[in-house]
């Protein structure tokens, strides 16, 4: 009877013991953050996303849940930079728009990294260039976390661009480019006509003939969001394309010291693990686009030295917006040597 009797108490702490221990595991955070991205759910940053939103579930001991909404689910890019300024939309792995502060395509400027191994310098949480744009965004109420470098752009159409490599040959192509002075002047001075149009309405522009293709976005997003529209794919390199980790402050402030501890270092690896990955994530996707049936063109860097060239010297034109004090201190800090 005693030895049954302490078989059934065995078993009713072991029990417990794993209720316990379950619900631990599964306990309700003390926060759900809303992260927004705007590529595709099979995207390379879709999935650092989520990698990111487990981590940090695990790393805070679940004290902090992030749902991820890719694909534009909770507006393009500066909707969703607008709501995180309003503290509505708590994260975000997206562009960043200049219409709070022109200064802030300070980071899409053209022609100042030339590979993979510079980017791990200039992109780094304790550079000049992280800084400077932590210091505009912070004025917003908007804090950048890192970078998601995603890859060098290049210029997608529906036909032939004439002379692809000349600046000086007007291309007869119609492109669609971001609402941003550094894309546009650096387009339109490497040969393209060029029209704004808010990224959420890409697709459907090139599919109906509104314009004859893209520049600045790089090879996966090219392919992701627009691979079924493009015919060919120039690999000019004269840029290469940066997402923004940001929080909105709001959020920050409630997060405790401890935790955002956790999710810099989090995203301080996230950024290393995106220039690492970029290169094969380049080929990869150039390869599907062959695949595909686009006709991909890609160039030596010494053949791309007239458009780098041509991209940089609208760089004085910049001033208009970004001041000549900040243009002074790039040029000093990021121009290559």
């Amino acid at each position: 009877m005693f030895k049954t009797l302490k078989s059934i108490t065995c078993i009713t702490m072991a029990g417990l013991l794993l209720t316990f221990s379950g619900n631990a595991a599964f306990a309700e955070p003390e926060m759900t953050l809303k992260f927004a991205g705007q590529n595709a759910s099979d995207h390379p940053a879709t999935k650092i996303m989520n990698k990111i939103a487990t981590d940090i579930a695990e790393q805070t001991e679940g004290r902090i849940e992030v749902k991820v909404y890719p694909a534009n689910q909770l507006g393009d890019y500066s909707l969703v930079y607008e709501e995180q300024i309003r503290g509505t939309i708590d994260m975000s792995c997206i562009s960043v728009p200049s219409q709070f502060d022109p200064r802030m395509e300070l980071i899409y400027i053209n022609g100042y990294v030339s590979d993979y191994e510079d980017a791990k310098k200039v992109f780094a949480q304790d550079g000049w260039l992280f800084k400077k744009m932590n210091e505009f965004n912070e004025r917003l109420g908007v804090q950048l976390l890192g970078f998601y470098v995603e890859g060098m752009i290049g210029t997608g159409t529906t036909k032939p661009a004439n002379e692809p490599l000349n600046p000086d040959v007007e291309k007869g192509v119609l492109i669609r480019v971001p609402n941003m002075d550094v894309y546009n002047l650096a387009a339109q001075a490497m040969g393209y006509n060029t029209q704004t149009i808010p990224y959420a309405d890409v697709y459907q522009a090139i599919q109906t003939g509104v314009v004859n293709g893209v520049n600045g976005y790089p090879v996966a997003a090219a392919y992701t969001a627009l691979g079924d529209v493009l015919d060919n794919w120039y690999m000019t390199n004269y840029s290469i394309e940066v997402l923004n980790f940001m929080i909105s402050g709001k959020t920050w402030d409630k997060i405790s010291a401890q935790d955002q501890a956790v999710i810099e270092d989090i995203l301080a690896k996230a950024t290393t693990a995106s220039i690492e990955n970029a290169k094969q994530v380049d080929e990869h996707y150039m390869d599907m686009m062959r695949e595909k049936g686009i006709k991909v063109h890609t160039y030596t860097k010494e053949e791309l030295k007239p458009l780098m060239k041509a991209a940089a010297s609208t760089w004085p034109k910049l001033e208009k917006n970004m001041g000549k004090e900040l243009m002074d201190e790039f040029r000093k800090e990021l121009a290559p040597k």
